[in-house]
Protein backbone atom coordinates (compact mmCIF):
# COMPACT_ATOMS: atom_id res chain seq x y z
CA UNK A 1 0.00 0.00 0.00
CA UNK A 2 2.79 2.30 1.10
CA UNK A 3 4.05 1.41 -2.52
CA UNK A 4 1.13 2.31 -4.04
CA UNK A 5 0.97 5.77 -2.53
CA UNK A 6 4.25 6.67 -3.76
CA UNK A 7 4.19 5.84 -6.83
CA UNK A 8 0.54 7.51 -7.09
CA UNK A 9 2.53 10.62 -5.03
CA UNK A 10 5.42 10.69 -7.88
CA UNK A 11 2.57 10.36 -10.71
CA UNK A 12 1.04 13.66 -9.30
CA UNK A 13 4.66 15.38 -9.30
CA UNK A 14 5.40 14.61 -12.88
CA UNK A 15 2.05 15.75 -14.14
CA UNK A 16 2.32 18.66 -12.35
CA UNK A 17 5.85 19.47 -13.56
CA UNK A 18 4.45 18.24 -17.53
CA UNK A 19 2.11 20.89 -16.49
CA UNK A 20 4.09 23.30 -15.36
CA UNK A 21 6.69 22.48 -18.33
CA UNK A 22 3.71 22.95 -21.01
CA UNK A 23 2.39 26.44 -19.43
CA UNK A 24 5.68 27.42 -19.93
CA UNK A 25 6.30 26.71 -23.10
CA UNK A 26 3.21 27.88 -23.91
CA UNK A 27 4.01 31.40 -22.33
CA UNK A 28 7.13 32.11 -23.37
CA UNK A 29 5.69 31.13 -27.13
CA UNK A 30 3.33 33.81 -26.60
CA UNK A 31 5.13 36.15 -25.50
CA UNK A 32 7.75 35.52 -28.13
CA UNK A 33 5.32 35.55 -31.68
CA UNK A 34 4.64 38.79 -33.07
CA UNK A 35 1.15 39.24 -33.50
CA UNK A 36 -0.90 42.00 -35.87
CA UNK A 37 -0.61 44.10 -39.14
CA UNK A 38 -0.85 47.98 -39.64
CA UNK A 39 -1.67 50.39 -37.82
CA UNK A 40 -3.44 50.29 -34.38
CA UNK A 41 -4.20 53.04 -31.75
CA UNK A 42 -5.31 52.60 -28.06
CA UNK A 43 -5.74 54.57 -25.21
CA UNK A 44 -4.95 53.51 -21.94
CA UNK A 45 -7.14 55.44 -19.86
CA UNK A 46 -5.39 56.00 -16.21
CA UNK A 47 -5.35 53.15 -13.68
CA UNK A 48 -6.12 50.48 -16.03
CA UNK A 49 -5.69 47.22 -14.68
CA UNK A 50 -4.34 43.57 -16.38
CA UNK A 51 -8.00 42.49 -17.09
CA UNK A 52 -9.04 46.15 -18.90
CA UNK A 53 -5.65 46.53 -20.40
CA UNK A 54 -5.42 42.57 -21.99
CA UNK A 55 -9.20 43.22 -23.30
CA UNK A 56 -8.57 46.41 -24.89
CA UNK A 57 -5.02 45.09 -26.41
CA UNK A 58 -7.49 42.04 -27.92
CA UNK A 59 -10.00 43.99 -29.26
CA UNK A 60 -7.60 46.88 -30.51
CA UNK A 61 -6.00 43.13 -32.39
CA UNK A 62 -2.35 44.29 -30.95
CA UNK A 63 -2.45 40.92 -29.00
CA UNK A 64 -3.95 37.84 -30.23
CA UNK A 65 -5.08 36.72 -27.43
CA UNK A 66 -7.00 38.36 -24.28
CA UNK A 67 -7.04 35.25 -21.70
CA UNK A 68 -3.08 34.91 -22.86
CA UNK A 69 -2.03 38.10 -22.53
CA UNK A 70 -3.76 38.82 -19.11
CA UNK A 71 -1.99 35.47 -17.74
CA UNK A 72 1.62 36.39 -19.19
CA UNK A 73 1.49 40.12 -17.51
CA UNK A 74 -0.18 39.18 -14.03
CA UNK A 75 2.11 36.31 -13.32
CA UNK A 76 5.18 36.61 -15.60
CA UNK A 77 5.56 40.74 -15.33
CA UNK A 78 3.80 41.24 -12.19
CA UNK A 79 4.01 44.51 -11.13
CA UNK A 80 4.67 46.22 -14.33
CA UNK A 81 2.08 48.92 -14.67
CA UNK A 82 1.21 50.46 -17.99
CA UNK A 83 1.43 54.25 -18.26
CA UNK A 84 -2.29 56.37 -19.03
CA UNK A 85 -1.87 57.69 -22.65
CA UNK A 86 -2.39 57.36 -26.46
CA UNK A 87 -0.63 54.60 -27.83
CA UNK A 88 -0.07 53.47 -31.74
CA UNK A 89 1.04 49.93 -32.51
CA UNK A 90 2.11 49.55 -36.30
CA UNK A 91 3.20 45.78 -37.53
CA UNK A 92 3.17 42.62 -36.15
CA UNK A 93 4.97 43.20 -32.30
CA UNK A 94 5.17 40.27 -29.34
CA UNK A 95 3.27 41.18 -26.08
CA UNK A 96 7.01 41.60 -24.20
CA UNK A 97 6.89 44.44 -26.96
CA UNK A 98 3.68 45.66 -26.42
CA UNK A 99 4.13 45.81 -22.75
CA UNK A 100 7.44 47.56 -22.86
CA UNK A 101 6.14 50.80 -24.79
CA UNK A 102 3.15 50.71 -22.49
CA UNK A 103 5.44 50.17 -19.66
CA UNK A 104 7.80 52.93 -20.83
CA UNK A 105 5.36 55.54 -21.83
CA UNK A 106 5.98 55.45 -25.22
CA UNK A 107 3.04 57.32 -25.89
CA UNK A 108 2.10 58.48 -29.79
CA UNK A 109 3.54 61.86 -30.39
CA UNK A 110 2.14 64.28 -33.20
CA UNK A 111 4.83 65.97 -35.22
CA UNK A 112 4.48 69.60 -36.41
CA UNK A 113 6.89 72.58 -37.90
CA UNK A 114 5.97 75.91 -37.41
CA UNK A 115 8.02 77.96 -40.26
CA UNK A 116 9.25 81.46 -38.98
CA UNK A 117 6.83 84.52 -40.62
CA UNK A 118 3.96 82.45 -40.08
CA UNK A 119 1.13 84.13 -38.62
CA UNK A 120 -1.28 82.48 -35.51
CA UNK A 121 -4.25 82.03 -37.96
CA UNK A 122 -1.87 79.82 -40.29
CA UNK A 123 0.23 78.17 -37.40
CA UNK A 124 -3.58 77.14 -36.22
CA UNK A 125 -3.94 75.32 -39.21
CA UNK A 126 -0.42 73.57 -39.23
CA UNK A 127 -1.43 72.28 -35.92
CA UNK A 128 -4.80 71.30 -36.65
CA UNK A 129 -3.13 69.11 -39.42
CA UNK A 130 -1.27 67.52 -37.51
CA UNK A 131 -4.25 66.04 -35.33
CA UNK A 132 -3.18 67.05 -32.43
CA UNK A 133 -5.65 70.45 -32.29
CA UNK A 134 -8.29 71.43 -33.84
CA UNK A 135 -7.32 74.81 -35.92
CA UNK A 136 -10.75 76.77 -35.07
CA UNK A 137 -9.94 75.19 -31.20
CA UNK A 138 -6.11 76.47 -31.22
CA UNK A 139 -7.04 80.19 -33.01
CA UNK A 140 -9.84 80.64 -30.43
CA UNK A 141 -7.38 79.97 -27.91
CA UNK A 142 -4.63 82.14 -29.54
CA UNK A 143 -6.91 85.15 -29.81
CA UNK A 144 -8.12 84.73 -26.25
CA UNK A 145 -6.67 87.67 -23.64
CA UNK A 146 -7.50 85.21 -20.76
CA UNK A 147 -4.76 82.80 -22.76
CA UNK A 148 -2.05 85.14 -23.18
CA UNK A 149 -2.16 86.51 -19.47
CA UNK A 150 -2.36 82.75 -18.44
CA UNK A 151 0.79 81.74 -20.22
CA UNK A 152 3.10 85.24 -19.26
CA UNK A 153 2.57 86.83 -22.70
CA UNK A 154 2.59 90.84 -22.74
CA UNK A 155 0.31 90.84 -25.43
CA UNK A 156 -3.83 90.53 -25.52
CA UNK A 157 -3.22 87.78 -27.95
CA UNK A 158 -0.23 85.19 -28.57
CA UNK A 159 0.44 86.70 -32.16
CA UNK A 160 4.50 86.82 -32.16
CA UNK A 161 4.69 84.37 -29.42
CA UNK A 162 4.33 81.00 -30.92
CA UNK A 163 8.14 80.09 -31.57
CA UNK A 164 8.92 78.93 -35.07
CA UNK A 165 9.96 75.05 -34.48
CA UNK A 166 9.62 71.63 -34.95
CA UNK A 167 7.48 70.61 -31.98
CA UNK A 168 6.70 66.39 -31.22
CA UNK A 169 3.43 66.49 -28.88
CA UNK A 170 1.49 63.57 -27.17
CA UNK A 171 -2.35 63.84 -27.39
CA UNK A 172 -2.78 64.92 -23.95
CA UNK A 173 -0.69 68.33 -24.64
CA UNK A 174 -4.54 69.38 -26.15
CA UNK A 175 -4.13 73.25 -27.49
CA UNK A 176 -3.90 74.76 -24.03
CA UNK A 177 -0.60 72.06 -23.23
CA UNK A 178 0.64 72.89 -27.40
CA UNK A 179 0.17 76.69 -26.62
CA UNK A 180 2.55 76.47 -23.49
CA UNK A 181 5.20 74.25 -24.68
CA UNK A 182 5.20 76.90 -28.10
CA UNK A 183 5.34 80.04 -25.77
CA UNK A 184 8.04 78.28 -23.46
CA UNK A 185 10.12 77.84 -26.09
CA UNK A 186 9.43 81.78 -27.26
CA UNK A 187 10.33 82.72 -23.53
CA UNK A 188 13.92 80.58 -23.93
CA UNK A 189 14.64 82.02 -27.49
CA UNK A 190 13.53 85.32 -25.83
CA UNK A 191 16.16 85.12 -23.02
CA UNK A 192 19.38 84.04 -25.18
CA UNK A 193 18.14 87.05 -27.69
CA UNK A 194 18.24 89.59 -24.49
CA UNK A 195 22.04 88.20 -23.91
CA UNK A 196 22.93 90.12 -27.76
CA UNK A 197 20.70 93.72 -27.31
CA UNK A 198 22.20 97.17 -27.52
CA UNK A 199 22.71 98.29 -24.40
CA UNK A 200 21.27 101.88 -25.80
CA UNK A 201 17.94 99.97 -27.20
CA UNK A 202 15.39 100.98 -25.02
CA UNK A 203 12.36 98.47 -26.73
CA UNK A 204 10.18 96.72 -24.08
CA UNK A 205 9.61 93.47 -25.19
CA UNK A 206 6.21 93.46 -27.00
CA UNK A 207 7.72 96.26 -28.93
CA UNK A 208 10.58 94.33 -29.59
CA UNK A 209 8.85 91.43 -30.94
CA UNK A 210 6.88 93.26 -32.71
CA UNK A 211 9.87 94.93 -35.00
CA UNK A 212 11.67 91.25 -35.15
CA UNK A 213 8.28 90.13 -36.57
CA UNK A 214 8.31 92.68 -39.38
CA UNK A 215 11.75 92.10 -40.00
CA UNK A 216 10.96 88.54 -40.18
CA UNK A 217 8.11 89.56 -43.07
CA UNK A 218 10.53 92.05 -44.89
CA UNK A 219 13.02 89.25 -45.61
CA UNK A 220 13.95 85.40 -45.83
CA UNK A 221 18.00 86.73 -45.90
CA UNK A 222 19.67 86.42 -42.72
CA UNK A 223 22.51 88.69 -43.37
CA UNK A 224 19.74 91.47 -44.36
CA UNK A 225 18.37 91.34 -41.34
CA UNK A 226 20.36 93.30 -38.95
CA UNK A 227 21.01 95.92 -41.53
CA UNK A 228 16.77 95.87 -42.25
CA UNK A 229 16.56 96.20 -38.21
CA UNK A 230 18.81 99.58 -38.72
CA UNK A 231 16.78 101.01 -41.55
CA UNK A 232 13.86 100.54 -39.17
CA UNK A 233 15.50 102.09 -35.92
CA UNK A 234 16.84 104.78 -37.76
CA UNK A 235 13.24 106.03 -38.91
CA UNK A 236 11.63 105.15 -34.63
CA UNK A 237 14.55 107.31 -33.79
CA UNK A 238 13.96 110.47 -36.22
CA UNK A 239 10.02 109.77 -36.19
CA UNK A 240 9.79 108.72 -39.58
CA UNK A 241 6.60 106.41 -40.53
CA UNK A 242 7.86 102.79 -40.81
CA UNK A 243 6.60 102.39 -44.19
CA UNK A 244 6.27 98.53 -44.55
CA UNK A 245 3.86 96.77 -46.15
CA UNK A 246 3.42 93.64 -44.07
CA UNK A 247 1.85 95.68 -41.56
CA UNK A 248 -0.34 97.34 -44.14
CA UNK A 249 -1.22 93.21 -45.12
CA UNK A 250 -2.05 92.48 -41.99
CA UNK A 251 -4.64 95.56 -41.41
CA UNK A 252 -6.32 94.14 -44.38
CA UNK A 253 -6.07 91.12 -42.92
CA UNK A 254 -7.52 91.79 -39.75
CA UNK A 255 -10.44 93.94 -41.19
CA UNK A 256 -11.39 90.86 -43.98
CA UNK A 257 -11.01 88.30 -41.06
CA UNK A 258 -7.98 87.07 -42.27
CA UNK A 259 -8.88 86.70 -46.53
CA UNK A 260 -7.06 88.42 -48.92
CA UNK A 261 -6.93 88.37 -52.54
CA UNK A 262 -2.77 88.58 -52.57
CA UNK A 263 -2.99 92.44 -54.25
CA UNK A 264 -1.64 95.46 -52.19
CA UNK A 265 -3.60 98.42 -53.59
CA UNK A 266 -2.91 102.17 -53.46
CA UNK A 267 -6.75 102.66 -50.99
CA UNK A 268 -5.19 100.05 -48.73
CA UNK A 269 -1.63 102.05 -48.17
CA UNK A 270 -4.46 104.79 -47.21
CA UNK A 271 -6.55 102.93 -44.85
CA UNK A 272 -6.91 104.42 -41.85
CA UNK A 273 -5.67 101.61 -39.53
CA UNK A 274 -3.36 101.20 -36.06
CA UNK A 275 -1.38 98.67 -38.30
CA UNK A 276 -1.02 100.79 -41.18
CA UNK A 277 2.27 102.08 -40.70
CA UNK A 278 2.20 104.53 -43.97
CA UNK A 279 -0.22 106.80 -41.87
CA UNK A 280 0.90 106.10 -38.56
CA UNK A 281 4.56 106.79 -36.51
CA UNK A 282 6.04 104.16 -34.50
CA UNK A 283 5.38 100.74 -34.23
CA UNK A 284 1.98 99.08 -34.80
CA UNK A 285 0.12 97.61 -31.93
CA UNK A 286 1.47 94.05 -31.68
CA UNK A 287 3.66 91.56 -33.68
CA UNK A 288 2.06 90.53 -37.36
CA UNK A 289 4.05 87.26 -37.62
CA UNK A 290 5.79 84.73 -35.09
CA UNK A 291 9.62 85.65 -35.55
CA UNK A 292 12.47 83.50 -35.37
CA UNK A 293 15.88 83.63 -33.20
CA UNK A 294 17.54 85.29 -35.48
CA UNK A 295 14.66 88.22 -36.11
CA UNK A 296 14.63 88.89 -32.39
CA UNK A 297 18.26 89.10 -32.49
CA UNK A 298 18.32 91.75 -35.46
CA UNK A 299 15.77 93.72 -33.56
CA UNK A 300 18.06 94.01 -30.10
CA UNK A 301 20.96 94.14 -31.77
CA UNK A 302 21.01 96.24 -35.51
CA UNK A 303 24.14 97.30 -37.77
CA UNK A 304 25.06 100.76 -37.48
CA UNK A 305 24.33 102.70 -40.74
CA UNK A 306 22.43 105.55 -41.85
CA UNK A 307 20.25 103.82 -44.00
CA UNK A 308 16.83 105.03 -44.09
CA UNK A 309 14.98 103.13 -47.40
CA UNK A 310 15.37 99.70 -48.98
CA UNK A 311 13.74 98.42 -52.37
CA UNK A 312 13.38 94.75 -53.29
CA UNK A 313 15.89 93.88 -55.90
CA UNK A 314 13.07 91.29 -57.20
CA UNK A 315 15.68 88.21 -56.32
CA UNK A 316 14.37 88.28 -52.72
CA UNK A 317 17.36 90.68 -51.91
CA UNK A 318 16.85 94.36 -51.12
CA UNK A 319 19.46 97.66 -52.16
CA UNK A 320 19.74 100.70 -49.10
CA UNK A 321 19.69 103.76 -49.29
CA UNK A 322 20.43 106.59 -46.78
CA UNK A 323 18.45 109.39 -48.62
CA UNK A 324 15.31 109.84 -50.80
CA UNK A 325 17.08 110.66 -53.86
CA UNK A 326 19.16 107.39 -54.24
CA UNK A 327 16.32 105.55 -53.11
CA UNK A 328 13.76 107.10 -55.50
CA UNK A 329 16.58 106.06 -58.31
CA UNK A 330 16.34 102.51 -57.27
CA UNK A 331 12.93 102.37 -56.99
CA UNK A 332 13.02 102.90 -60.98
CA UNK A 333 15.06 100.49 -61.73
CA UNK A 334 14.15 97.77 -59.84
CA UNK A 335 10.02 98.51 -59.15
CA UNK A 336 8.48 100.90 -61.91
CA UNK A 337 11.01 99.88 -65.34
CA UNK A 338 11.29 96.29 -64.03
CA UNK A 339 7.47 95.91 -63.65
CA UNK A 340 7.25 97.83 -67.07
CA UNK A 341 9.73 95.57 -68.58
CA UNK A 342 7.72 92.21 -67.32
CA UNK A 343 4.07 93.81 -68.47
CA UNK A 344 2.62 93.16 -64.52
CA UNK A 345 0.56 94.92 -62.49
CA UNK A 346 2.16 95.86 -59.80
CA UNK A 347 1.78 99.92 -59.79
CA UNK A 348 0.19 100.27 -56.34
CA UNK A 349 3.40 98.25 -54.81
CA UNK A 350 6.18 100.19 -56.95
CA UNK A 351 4.32 103.11 -55.66
CA UNK A 352 4.19 101.88 -51.63
CA UNK A 353 8.12 101.11 -52.33
CA UNK A 354 8.61 104.51 -53.23
CA UNK A 355 7.54 105.78 -50.08
CA UNK A 356 9.65 103.33 -47.81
Amino acid sequence: MRRFVLWVFALCVLGGLGWAAYRLRDERQFASTPFGEGARLVVVPPGSGPHTLARQLSEARVVSDERRFFVHMHYFRRGKQAKAGEYEFDGPVTPDEVLGKLIHGEVKLYRFTVPEGLRMDEIAGVVGASGLCPSAEFLKLARDPATAKKLGVPASNLEGFLFPDTYSLSRGAGCLGTMQVMVGRFQRAWQEAQKHRLPSLKLDELQAVTLASIIEKETGQPEERPRISCVFHNRLRKGIPLGTDPTVIYAVLLENDFVWDGNLHKSDLLRSHPYNTYRNKGLPPGPIANPGQAALEAALHPIACDDLFFVSRNDHTHVFCPNLKCHEANVRKYQIDYFRRHKGSQGDRAAASQRR
